[in-house]
């Protein structure tokens, strides 16, 4: 766990009110987690603990970049990411994280490690379909684009030869899905 002491909050000798950490998550972050799916990591992270007698409410906030590889051309790009996430740590009898913004800790803890949500929220942070911006609008100059076109192009040539082979019981059951009146 040495990697990750830095990510721990005591919380045990701090005031009651608003608190400050910032944190600078780069690619060594994610390789304590064996997470291989980034090219780089660049986000700059700031929680805002704010301590009151019975509760810590924790606030991520964060912004950077996440250099991952486009799903279409497989061309590494920078997808720029935005972090927001509100924790709420409650004291219990027993640890109790089923619920996904309520963590409840032991009485008598006096520190919490928000690696694992950081990690959480940058995971999920990413889009699910990663398109690079250069395809989206076609500036992209990539060999993998250009036979992916070339193959497409024939791909549509052949259905038109085959949409003429079709036997023509089919059309008309093709007219029942257009013909809903």
């Amino acid at each position: 766990m040495k990697p990750l002491k830095a990510y721990n909050i005591q919380f045990a000798g701090l005031k009651l009110g608003k608190h400050v950490y910032d944190y600078k998550i780069n690619q060594k972050f994610f390789e304590y987690f064996k997470f291989d799916e980034f090219n780089d990591v660049n986000v700059n992270l700031k929680i805002n603990l704010e301590k009151k007698t019975t509760l810590l409410e924790l606030y991520f906030t964060g912004e950077g970049f996440i250099n991952v590889n486009c799903d279409v051309s497989n061309e590494p790009y920078d997808q720029k990411i935005s972090l927001n996430f509100s924790l709420v740590v409650k004291f219990g009898s027993e640890y109790n994280s089923d619920n996904d913004s309520i963590l409840i800790i032991p009485h008598g803890s006096y520190e919490i490690n928000i690696a694992q949500y950081i990690y959480e929220l940058i995971v999920l942070s990413v889009p699910q379909k990663r398109i690079h911006p250069g395809v989206e609008d076609g500036s992209l100059n990539s060999d993998i684009l250009r036979k992916l076109e070339e193959l497409g192009l024939k791909r549509d040539l052949n259905s038109e030869k085959t949409s003429k082979n079709i036997d023509p019981r089919w059309n008309s059951l093709k007219k029942l899905l257009t013909d809903k009146q």
